[in-house]
């Protein structure tokens, strides 16, 4: 038989690795786990990843970075933070919602609490309108109920069927809480190429007047951009209920990209894979790329989206 001190002993040795290994400092180190209530993003981070990824887009990396850290600091948001990223595809706004991701939960898109929508994925079916809204329904109230911190991103917004994301809307308004879950931690990115046209044809007016694109600002573009989605059959949010009622708290708008953008993304490509950055390799993918209006060839029609398959031929010659 065991001594009364040596089972007493084996039970407090038991007890206190039992809660040594269910600390949340230890567990977390080896599962991954929702980020605590006061936790905050780290601004100096953000900015790094943005300036070393994003090329071209000053507005965006003013507006999302402002509009992030602002909503991390506030100890009571009164709802989610909902970004609708709108321009060309190539652009960066793929680039920008899994920066932000990765900020949130640094494990980014293969996180258990970021989740990604493709509408022609997801949503394929227009006849099937209704069980999608249910099932997304149940989807976000699932997973906030496990983390609030979730991060919910929706590309191919243009491509959604009318009315379907306004399926949302509940979890999007200023309530305190919907059937006893809050939201008011979750972040909400809508990707669109809508609007696109209206962002170019006012970065070219700029570039005709003889300013520069750095001058553009967000009074120049944002309410524009806002009417013009919200008219737009083809921009997933036409006539929704998300604008109408002001749930969406940032248009943020991608210019086109020119010459020596596609050359920053070409060498930022070359330096993630480890090459030595060739300014001839570079020159060579830019002359290959194809930019409007046909005159003035001033921006990519592609923004940077084919770089990486361009690159890939010109590094194997």
């Amino acid at each position: 038989a065991l001594a009364p001190l040596s089972v007493g002993l084996a039970i407090g040795v038991a007890w206190a690795l039992s809660g040594y290994l269910s600390h949340p400092s230890f567990y977390c180190s080896y599962v991954e786990c929702c980020p605590s209530a006061g936790q905050r993003l780290n601004a100096t981070a953000l900015k790094v990843q943005l300036d070393a990824k994003l090329f071209g887009q000053h507005l965006a990396k003013d507006m999302v970075l402002k509009a992030v850290m602002g909503f991390s600091s506030n100890a009571s948001p009164k709802k989610p933070l909902t970004l609708s990223l709108h321009g060309w595809a190539g652009t960066g706004k793929n680039f920008l919602s899994q920066i932000l991701a990765e900020q949130v939960h640094p494990a980014g898109l293969r996180s258990k609490f970021v989740h990604l929508f493709l509408a022609t994925l997801h949503f394929p079916h227009h006849d099937q309108v209704r069980l999608y809204k249910e099932q997304l329904q149940n989807w976000i109230r699932g997973n906030v109920s496990a983390c609030p911190h979730s991060v919910f991103i929706f590309d191919e917004m243009d491509k959604m069927h009318p009315g379907l994301i306004d399926a949302i809307k509940p979890f999007l308004d200023y309530y305190e809480q919907v059937d006893g879950v809050s939201y008011r931690r979750a972040i909400f990115i809508f990707l669109s190429n809508a609007g696109g046209d209206l962002i170019n044809k006012a970065a070219l007016d700029f570039w005709t007047s003889g300013k520069r694109r750095e001058e553009i600002q967000l009074k120049d573009l944002e309410p524009m951009l806002s009417v013009g989605v919200f008219n737009n059959k083809n921009s997933g949010l036409w006539h929704s209920s998300l604008i109408d009622r002001n749930l969406i708290d940032y248009f943020v708008p991608f210019l086109p990209l020119e010459h020596k953008h596609v050359k920053m993304c070409v060498r930022a490509e070359m330096v993630a894979r480890g090459y030595a950055v060739d300014e001839k390799v570079v020159q060579a993918v830019a002359d290959e790329m194809t930019f409007f209006p046909r005159e003035q060839q001033i921006y990519s029609d592609k923004g940077c989206k084919t770089v990486q398959a361009k690159l890939d031929f010109h590094q194997d010659v």
